[in-house]
C-alpha cells in the first residue's frame, strides 16, 4: 500500500483532515463544521464533545477506504482556546473558551500591578486573547472545575491536550502551544512556576510539555479501523508557518481565516520584536527550539461572514468578494474589522468594529470593498511592524479568504511586495509536513518546504508614495475608531 501522511487541523470554525502522499501532495480531504456560541456579549464558546466528534468523524471518513497506509499523523489546533475536564472520565467540565473570548479581562485588571513582570517573562502583553487568564477565570468562577480540583480530578489546558488525552496519546502539549498560554517563560519549554502562581493556575492540572515532532504516541477511536501514529502536535498558525515553507529566518506568512495571523520565522534565538509584535515558539525538534515573530488581526473571515449573515450585504462571503469587485473603490467608506478587538500592533481588546465614511451614494459594493480593504490594511499594519526586525521581500498567504483575487491584489498594494499563495491549505499541509519529519519520512522541514511550491503570485501595482499616504490615512482612522465604545 502507498504510504500516506495525515494532517488534522482543529480550527476555530471547522475541522479539516487531509491525506498526503510522501511528497506532500494532497490525496483526499474531509471537513466538519463547528459551532461558536455567544451566551453573553464578549463570550465565545464551543462544546468540547462536539469538537471531539468533529475530529473523530473527519478522520473516520478518510480511514473508511484509504488509498494507502497512514504512516504518521500531525495535529494542529486553535491555539489559545482552553477548557477543563475530568481526569478520570475525560468528561468536559467547562465549554471550550475560545481565543476570541473577552470574559477574562477582569482577571487581567486585578493583576495589573504584575503586568510588567508577566510580560517580561512570557513575552506576551496583557490581553484576554491568551490562555492564562481564561484558565484562571474557570478556576474562580466554574463550580464543576472547583469541585474537580478539590477531588484531585482536574485537568486543564488547550484543545490539543484534551483531544490527545481523550484519543489515547497522553495528556500533553508542545512548546509552541505553551508559548501562547502566558504561562511559559519565553526561551524555555515548559510551564513557569512563577507565572502559574501569579495567575493562580496549579502546575499539576496542566499537561506535560513535549517536543512538537517525534514519537508522541498513537491516536485511537472505536470508529477507526487502525491506530494513528501521532508524530506532530502544534498550534494552527505554527503549522501554517511550516506549510507555507517559512522554515528559515526571514520568511513571512499570513493565514486568512477567522482572523489573519502573520508569522515571520526568526531562527533559534529568542527574538525581541518591536512595534507591538510578539515572540513565540515556532516548534521544538529534538529538543531544539525555533522561534517566530507573531502579529494577529483578530477578525477577517468572521467579519465577512457577519456582513453577510447579519447585514445581508451579500448571500455569502464568495458573493461578497464578487460584489466588491464591482466597485472601483470604497467611495470613502472605511471598515475596521474588530469584532474581537484590535490585536497587533495596537492591542486594543476593548475596540469595536466600525463602519464609517458613509454617504447617500455609498453602495453595497462600496461597503464590500471597504471590508476587504480593511483586512488588507490591518495586515499591512503588522507587516510594517515586522519590517523593524526582518526584511520582507514577499508574503506567503493561505486560507479561505485568499481564494478571493481582490484580496490578493489589495494586499500586494498595501504592503508593496509580492503576495504568494500555495496550492494546498498551508495549515493542514503544515501539520502533515511536521508529522512527516517526526516520522522520518522527510529529513527536515527544509526538505518539506521544497515540496510546497507557490502556484499564484500577485505583484503590487501601486507606488510607494500612494502606499505611504494611504497607510497614514488608515492609521488615523484606526486611532480614532479604536477609541469608540
Amino acid at each position: 500500500m502507498a504510504p500516506l501522511i495525515l494532517g488534522v487541523d482543529e480550527g476555530t470554525t471547522g475541522v479539516k483532515a487531509a491525506l498526503f502522499d510522501e511528497r506532500l501532495r494532497p490525496v483526499r480531504e474531509a471537513r466538519r463544521d463547528k459551532t461558536n456560541r455567544h451566551p453573553q456579549p464578549g463570550w465565545v464558546e464551543q462544546d468540547a464533545e462536539e469538537v471531539l466528534q468533529a475530529v473523530v468523524e473527519a478522520i473516520a471518513e478518510l480511514l473508511a477506504d484509504p488509498p494507502g497506509e497512514v504512516l504518521a499523523c500531525g495535529l494542529d489546533h486553535q491555539g489559545e482556546s482552553v477548557l477543563a475536564w475530568d481526569a478520570q472520565t475525560g468528561a468536559p467540565l467547562s465549554p471550550i473558551v475560545v481565543w476570541q473570548d473577552k470574559r477574562s479581562q477582569e482577571v487581567l485588571d486585578r493583576l495589573a500591578a504584575d503586568e510588567p513582570e508577566i510580560q517580561a517573562r512570557s513575552g506576551l502583553p496583557f490581553d484576554p486573547y491568551f490562555s492564562a487568564a481564561k484558565l484562571a477565570w474557570l478556576l474562580e468562577r466554574n463550580e464543576a472545575v472547583q469541585a474537580a480540583r478539590e477531588a484531585g480530578r482536574l485537568r486543564m489546558g488547550t484543545v490539543d491536550a484534551f483531544l490527545c488525552d481523550r484519543l489515547g496519546a497522553g495528556f500533553a502539549t508542545d512548546p509552541s502551544t505553551a508559548s501562547r498560554t502566558q504561562l511559559q517563560a519565553m526561551g524555555s519549554a515548559g510551564f513557569d512556576p512563577w507565572l502559574c502562581e501569579r495567575f493562580g493556575v496549579p502546575l499539576d492540572v496542566l499537561p506535560a510539555v513535549r517536543d512538537t515532532v517525534g514519537d508522541l504516541g498513537a491516536l485511537r477511536h472505536a470508529s477507526w479501523p487502525v491506530e494513528l501514529p501521532l508524530r506532530a502536535q502544534t498550534v494552527d498558525q505554527q503549522a501554517a508557518l511550516a506549510g507555507s515553507g517559512c522554515v528559515v529566518p526571514g520568511r513571512v506568512k499570513a493565514t486568512y481565516g477567522t482572523g489573519v495571523f502573520i508569522l515571520a520565522h526568526a531562527g533559534d534565538v529568542v527574538p525581541e520584536p518591536a512595534g507591538g509584535l510578539l515572540p513565540t515558539v515556532a516548534w521544538s525538534i529534538d529538543g531544539r527550539l525555533e522561534y517566530a515573530i507573531d502579529g494577529g488581526v483578530f477578525t477577517a473571515g468572521a467579519m465577512l461572514e457577519w456582513l453577510c449573515r447579519e447585514l445581508g450585504v451579500a448571500p455569502a462571503p464568495p458573493a461578497l468578494g464578487a460584489l466588491a469587485r464591482e466597485a472601483d473603490d470604497s467611495a470613502g467608506a472605511r471598515l475596521l474589522p474588530a469584532l474581537a478587538g484590535v490585536g497587533a500592533p495596537w492591542w486594543k481588546p476593548e475596540a469595536r468594529a466600525v463602519l464609517a465614511g458613509l454617504h447617500g451614494g455609498t453602495t453595497r459594493a462600496n461597503v464590500a470593498r471597504a471590508a476587504f480593504e480593511g483586512i488588507a490594511w490591518r495586515v499591512a499594519d503588522v507587516v510594517e511592524a515586522i519590517r523593524g526586525s526582518v526584511d520582507v521581500d514577499a508574503l506567503r498567504v493561505d486560507g479561505g479568504v485568499t481564494n478571493e483575487p481582490l484580496m490578493l491584489a489589495l494586499q500586494a498594494d498595501a504592503i508593496g511586495v509580492p503576495v504568494e499563495a500555495g496550492g494546498a491549505d498551508a495549515t493542514v499541509a503544515g501539520a502533515a509536513a511536521l508529522a512527516a519529519v517526526g516520522a522520518g519520512v522527510l529529513s527536515s522541514l527544509l526538505e518539506a518546504a521544497d515540496l510546497l511550491p507557490v502556484d499564484r503570485r500577485v505583484e503590487p501595482t501601486r507606488d510607494a508614495q500612494w502606499r505611504a499616504a494611504e497607510h497614514e490615512r488608515w492609521r488615523a482612522f484606526v486611532s480614532a475608531a479604536a477609541e469608540l465604545r
